[in-house]
């Protein structure tokens, strides 16, 4: 008979192993509060869904016709494309119109937001045609993002696509305004009021015009660039917008049926370099021109999905997160001067205690979408990056990147020097784990003071589960996964993360947050993409509008009953036109500050307006302080201090603020 002592001894690798796999189990929970607590953290919200408006006479489709080597993976291929933005578009001072690509017609679409009772004249929802430009049958619209890129005042939209280089619309003299309305605060309410009634806008109110000049006559002969993201902000300090494009495809004809090959996946799981990486545009007096080596070595050429940039440390020149899908993202610092944009990478100090997957500069995991906001309230910037986190599947991490710095000024002596001073919070403050995440949009919904945050989620919607395959995928060796043919089957009725629903993240009162997408009614298990917010009836709500992959886009009206006072700033220059990058910092009566910027545009396909829209908490009692900080058009850097009452106010800067 075998003595117990011998028989527990030679079954020690197996006890071990199994209380490690028990252990994980539980270790890698998504952590989940009570229903009752999310029902009554949902009780300070509330949103109205309601269609959206789109143009019919279009042919429909469910899923893209491709290059023949990709065959096999038509519904991966297919599965990104659906984005939309929320601005004023036809100058009557409201954030009321939508700018959508749709990929069931694969056309991009401005359309009149569905507000109740909206005053000024509306229109009929159109598509933007690029004609006479020269097009192809085998481009696709994937991404707009709305600014004035003549600075004349009107606003003008960036369409960037699969299959060809990017076409401004340039807004028309004729359907200009002749003063840009001026948004001004309701005496009594703090309301956006519309000042103006605009003529109804159409496809002719716009000029295409190339980003990258000499394509072709009738037919497109130009790059085969495959767009996914773009960023417009004043990179090098001159006190004019450049742009950012974020390609992920190299330049190769994957929506060209007709082709067999000269096309590639990425070759590698985790730090994939042979994508179509990221393309910058100076602008200059003779229109925007591409500058190349801007950003070092090792990064230049990742598949980007995902893009946006702030100012960090206080300077006025915005430093930048890429999301480069595959691994290699990357936190970039500014060091650009006027005429030359320069950034350079920094990385966070590592740690024996934290895997390195989870350190900015290092991270191996999926860069779907990022955005900027200050999380906990401690006047510093911090990053929400999406991954793909689903359980039992491929179970990543969202980051919550959580600035160390002191301030400021300690922000920037360590990212001068390449440090990056932030670490991933994210399974702290419950947000590592929500499904396969896309792009994601923070704001203030409820006005208490807090920031939350709306994520998409899904990948492709069928009947077919396709997890086992992409599991063996994700184990695969990088010397095969470069050709397509290695790819597992991901067809048309073929599911991956499809019953995905948005996520709608709210910061409970320890300090975490919670997901309250299923009480809000927010909880459609349909694959979305892009998120854009805006306050698009003027009342001091932040509204929210999302595109979704194969499926109609929704707009959700913030009807939350009881909201905190909230400040809201147009920060405008002498044209009309947001200030792109100014920065407001609000300090509230408890010596707390509040961040709000005005954006150029970033994340995935999802674009929030260019109103700085900041919560102020339940009780406000008379004026606050608020800080500005910008950039005038000559390149000089302003600063001024006011005291403004809550609502909506609108701004003039130059080389000082004046209140219109």
């Amino acid at each position: 008979m075998t003595h117990p002592l011998t028989w527990l001894t030679k079954q020690a690798p197996g006890v071990v192993a199994f209380a490690l796999m028990v252990g994980t189990y539980y270790a890698v929970q998504t952590p989940e509060s009570s229903a009752a607590d999310r029902r009554e953290l949902a009780e300070n919200f509330s949103f109205t869904p309601m269609s959206i408006a789109m143009p019919s006479g279009y042919p429909q489709q469910t899923i893209r016709k491709v290059n023949k080597a990709y065959e096999h993976i038509d519904a991966w291929i297919s599965s990104v494309g659906a984005g939309i933005a929320m601005n004023d578009i036809d100058g009557d001072g409201l954030d009321n119109d939508l700018c959508v690509t749709d990929p069931r017609i694969d056309q991009v679409v401005v359309t009149p937001a569905p507000v109740p009772g909206r005053k000024s004249a509306t229109y009929e929802p159109f598509a933007l045609d690029p004609a006479p430009l020269p097009k192809s049958k085998t481009m696709a619209p994937m991404g707009c993002t709305p600014a004035d890129f003549n600075e004349d005042g009107a606003t003008d939209l960036l369409v960037h696509y699969w299959g060809r280089t990017p076409v401004l619309f340039l807004a028309k003299p004729e359907a200009k305004p002749d003063a840009r309305a001026d948004a001004k605060s309701g005496e009594q309410s703090g309301e956006k009021t519309e000042v103006r009634t605009t003529g109804t806008m159409t496809p002719d109110s716009f000029e295409p015009v190339e980003l990258v000049p000499g394509n072709g006559r009738d037919t497109y002969t130009g790059p085969l660039w495959n767009s996914n993201t773009s960023v417009v902000a004043d990179f090098d300090g001159d006190g004019h917008n450049d742009i950012l494009i974020g390609n992920y495809f190299p330049d190769s004809p994957v929506l060209d049926p007709s082709k067999d090959g000269g096309v590639t996946m990425n070759d590698s799981l985790s730090h994939a370099q042979n994508g179509g990486g990221s393309h910058f545009f100076r602008w200059t007096e003779q229109g925007f021109k591409e500058q190349k080596d801007v950003l070092p070595d090792g990064i230049d050429q990742g598949w980007t999905l995902a893009a946006s940039a702030t100012d960090l440390d206080g300077d006025q020149l915005p430093e930048m997160y890429l999301g480069h899908d595959f691994g290699t993202s990357a936190l970039l610092y500014n060091n650009s001067r006027p005429g030359k944009i320069s950034f350079s990478e920094v990385k966070a100090v590592h740690r024996g205690t934290v895997p390195k997957s989870k350190e900015i500069g290092r991270s191996s995991f999926k860069g779907m979408g990022v955005d900027f906001a200050d999380l906990d309230n401690d006047g510093l910037y911090d990053a929400f990056v999406s991954n793909i986190t689903t359980s039992f599947g491929i179970q990543e991490s969202n980051f919550a990147f959580i600035s160390e710095a002191k301030d400021k000024k300690d922000l920037k002596a360590r990212m001068s020097q390449g440090e990056a001073p932030f670490t991933d919070r994210s399974t702290a403050l419950r947000l590592a784990w929500s499904g396969w995440g896309w792009d994601v949009k923070t704001g203030d919904f409820d006005n208490n003071g807090d920031i939350e945050i709306a994520q998409a989620n899904g990948f492709v919607k069928g009947k077919t589960n396709r997890w086992p395959q992409l599991q063996e995928l994700a184990t695969s060796n990088d010397a095969l996964v470069a050709d397509p043919l290695w790819w597992p089957n991901v067809r048309e009725g073929d599911d991956l993360a499809g019953n995905q629903t948005l996520r709608f993240f709210s910061k409970a009162g320890d300090g975490g947050y919670e997901n309250l997408a299923k009480e809000l009614g927010m909880a459609v298990p349909v694959p979305t993409r892009g998120i854009a917010t805006g306050d698009a009836d003027g009342d001091g709500r932040l509204d929210m509008a999302v595109a979704r992959q194969w499926g109609e886009p929704v707009f959700y009206q913030n009807t939350t009953a009881k909201p905190g006072d909230h400040l809201g700033l147009n920060l405008v220059d002498q044209t009309g036109s947001p200030v792109i990058g100014a920065q407001a910092t609000v300090t509230l009566s408890d010596g707390s500050t509040r961040l709000g910027r005005v954006d150029g545009g970033g994340g995935h396909s999802g674009r929030r307006s260019s109103d700085v829209h900041i919560g102020l908490g339940q009780e406000t009692d008379g004026p606050v302080r608020v800080d500005l900080v910008w950039r005038d058009r000559s390149g000089q850097v302003r600063k001024q201090d006011l005291q403004l009452s809550p609502g909506w106010h609108t701004l003039q800067l130059g080389a000082d603020a004046k209140e219109k």
